[in-house]
């Protein structure tokens, strides 16, 4: 079950870097507007599913818990990515974007307290670099450190964080509500972020690119968080965020249909390589203190 539910919030999270360098790669839209404004529009969501369903605010701590959440993948995750998605590609983004699974079960230790086996620590680090090795052969690699590239890695950091902190308080407040609490807090920096870019440069676009933004607004931004903090709350958090694994193969198969990339048989052959590695680190036997204290 926490797999399964987390695999669907990586099947939606896989179509978030190639709609993100859609939405940005004609130049129509600035990434301040793309990272902010599908925040927006998710916050709206949220909001407007909280007030009809009549939830109890949440409580002392949990609003600051609700910041860290917020500071991860409403804002650091969506905003540093769309601007190092300008300049870098959808496949070199998967390449950076792969370290995420490593990240969330470094963060599901150090806040959750879990303690995975040595087997699956085993098992993560051939994944993280089977699924880097993977995209690399998309991306061309990382080719050396570029500007792209450390915010990038800064997206990465964010949104481990925010998953983990959101996994362990989705055990109190809900998998949705959670997601929807930390939209609703962030809400007015995003809204002036998203009139500031405005204000500096109106958006305009193709029926396509707008339909990526709606697409990053609605699924990415909210929906597809319903799935993956219900899976990580039921945890193990470490082994739920391998699923991650799988989300670079995805992106790539994305970008090859929306954004007209070519994929080779070597492509092919690591995309079985790391889904057969991700398939093996979540079937780790957890230890005794896997779980959350």
């Amino acid at each position: 079950m926490p797999v399964s539910g987390g695999g669907l919030g990586v099947g939606a999270f896989s179509f978030t870097v190639p709609f993100t360098r859609a939405a940005v790669e004609g130049g129509g839209m600035s990434p301040l507007f793309v990272g902010s404004g599908r925040a927006v529009i998710a916050a709206l969501l949220a909001a407007a599913v909280l007030a009809l369903t009549r939830q109890r605010p949440p409580r002392g701590a949990q609003w600051g818990r609700l910041a860290v959440v917020a500071g991860g993948v409403v804002v650091g995750f969506p905003v540093l990515t769309s601007f190092a998605l300008t300049t870098a590609s959808a496949g070199h983004g998967a390449v950076v974007i792969a370290l995420l699974p490593a990240a969330t079960a470094v963060m599901a230790v150090l806040r959750g307290h879990e303690r995975p086996p040595v087997p699956f620590w085993v098992m993560a680090a051939v994944g993280a670099v089977a699924a880097v090795a993977f995209a690399s052969l998309r991306g061309g690699g990382f080719g050396g450190l570029h500007w792209s590239d450390l915010l990038l890695l800064g997206a990465v950091a964010a949104a481990g964080t925010g998953y983990a902190e959101g996994g362990i308080l989705a055990r109190e407040l809900g998998a949705w509500q959670t997601i929807s609490w930390a939209l609703v807090l962030s809400a007015p920096l995003m809204i002036a972020l998203t009139v500031l870019s405005v204000s500096s440069r109106p958006p305009s676009g193709t029926p396509a690119e707008w339909s990526a933004f709606a697409y990053l607004g609605v699924v990415s931004m909210f929906l597809g968080f319903f799935a993956w903090y219900r899976g990580l709350a039921i945890g193990p958090m470490a082994q739920v965020g391998q699923v991650q694994l799988v989300q670079p193969v995805l992106s790539v198969c994305w970008a090859a249909l929306f954004l007209r990339e070519q994929i080779t048989w070597p492509t092919v052959l690591g995309g079985v390589a790391v889904i057969a590695c991700a398939g093996a680190t979540v079937r780790t036997r957890p230890g005794r203190d896997a779980g959350a204290r």
